[in-house]
């Protein structure tokens, strides 16, 4: 019987999975993270709101904007194309969302309902 020799048989399966990652990757369907796609949760603070009290914030807008989606609040990057993510807490739980009422129909239980945001000067 003939031995069959290995070495022709790895070479083709490196060169399949280089040319299927070369294939992947000129379509657009392999994306490499890069550390500056990332935002940091430490990035953000929540600021606690207590009924009848003010509280400051800078009249300039972040450059993220929150949107709630299926009931949880997802963030997009403005100066970052693409780049998306699930807002949770340290035991990787997403924050919930309730969707905006009708005007009048505010209770003190909603996000929001306390205090009133004043601009920092």
């Amino acid at each position: 019987m003939r031995e069959l020799n290995p070495i022709p048989l790895i070479l083709t399966a490196v060169a399949s999975v280089c040319a299927t990652v070369a294939v992947l990757g000129f379509y657009g369907y392999l994306h490499i993270a890069k550390p500056e796609d990332a935002l940091l949760l430490a990035d953000f603070t929540m600021l606690k709101t207590v009924e009848g009290e003010d509280y400051k914030v800078s009249i300039e807008p972040a450059s993220q904007v929150a949107q709630c989606i299926d009931n949880v609040l997802v963030l997009f990057d403005t100066e970052q194309r693409g780049l998306t993510g699930v807002l949770v807490n340290n035991k990787k739980r997403a924050v919930r969302c309730v969707m905006p009422q009708p005007a009048g129909e505010h209770s003190a239980q909603e996000p929001g309902a306390a205090g009133q945001a004043v601009p920092a000067q």
